[in-house]
């Protein structure tokens, strides 16, 4: 008998369309929970970085200071290197780079013009209610101090209390100014450039004892000869018929005394120069900061710039003779 080999059937894979459907619906399970695994993984860095704080977002980077305007220091004109140069109270600008510019205090100058000095380093411009003050750092006072008076002004003044409150000018950096330790047991009096007998308002009145306006003076000299050189000043002030601008301040010869921890330097000459703007007339007192000195003439307008090197009166001396 003959056996004939029968083949196995292969087994069918089912292809209908209830097959199809239920893998789609699988693939698309599995693509909703990746996609929602992604989004969770997602949503959590965020709240971690949010959490976090030491996270921070990266902000735009503020401009430099230095390109903003800085107020009340417009007048820091640079000048070339030929040209004259101008300092502040707010800052030390180079040797030689800037002149005086007194921009908020200029009616206190003949003319409203300030004298074009060269600056030095630590000096600055001091501007108070009834006087202004170029001072300088290294000697601890002023280059020289500046009025304007008139009858006004000093009829204003009269029978005005003296607060005699000496205080350190905090405008000034702690080691650029006088202290009252410096001239407590020193030997000298606290001498004003500005006399407290020129001030015609309270306020002025205080501001004259900062010691941004006083040099160590011969205490036989301050309350002497002195103090009749600004009793005179005043009296010729209170006739003139306009204003009078009065330009006080020390001179150092050689290695001058320091007094105090701060090391104040004791002037060795003391000068006040006068300008009556009504008649064009000028000059200069010039004492010697001791005990001995007696009263003497005044000196030339001319004569004043020769010793000192400060053309104080050039704006309005010009041309004269």
């Amino acid at each position: 008998m003959t056996v004939k080999n029968k083949k196995p059937s292969a087994r069918k894979r089912s292809s209908s369309p209830a097959s199809k459907k239920k893998a789609s619906s699988r693939s698309g399970l599995w693509r909703s929970m990746l996609a929602a695994l992604v989004a969770a993984a997602g949503t959590f860095q965020i709240a971690s970085c949010s959490l976090d704080p030491n996270w921070h977002p990266k902000l735009p980077e503020p401009p430099f200071l230095s390109t903003l305007p800085i107020p009340g220091l417009e007048h820091l004109r640079k000048q070339p290197e030929t040209g004259s140069g101008t300092a502040s109270g707010g800052g030390s600008p180079p040797a030689g780079s800037m002149a005086t510019g007194f921009s908020h205090c200029r009616d206190f100058f003949p003319g409203g013009e300030p004298p074009a000095l060269q600056i030095q380093p630590q000096q600055r411009e001091l501007c108070f209610s009834a006087f202004a003050v170029l001072h300088s750092g290294q000697t601890k006072t002023p280059v020289f101090v500046v009025e304007r008076l008139n009858r006004k002004l000093l009829d204003q003044g009269q029978g005005l209390k003296r607060s005699d409150k000496f205080y350190a000018d905090a405008r000034l950096p702690r080691a650029e100014r006088a202290e009252l330790d410096d001239y407590r047991r020193s030997g000298y009096s606290r001498g004003h450039m500005a006399p407290a007998g020129d001030m015609y308002s309270p306020e002025a009145m205080a501001q004259s004892f900062s010691l941004a306006n006083m040099v160590p003076q011969d205490q036989t000299h301050n309350g002497g000869v002195w103090s009749k050189v600004e009793q005179d000043t005043r009296r010729y002030a209170q006739r003139a018929q306009g204003d009078v601008y009065v330009f006080t301040g020390p001179v150092f010869d050689g290695q001058p005394l320091t007094i105090g921890p701060g090391k104040v330097h004791v002037p060795s000459h003391i000068f006040k120069l006068v300008y009556d703007a009504s008649t064009g007339r000028a000059w200069a007192h010039w004492q010697a900061n001791s005990p001995d000195t007696r009263m003497s003439a005044p000196i030339s307008y001319e004569e004043f710039t020769r010793r000192t090197g400060m053309p104080l009166l050039a704006g309005v001396m010009r041309g004269r003779s």
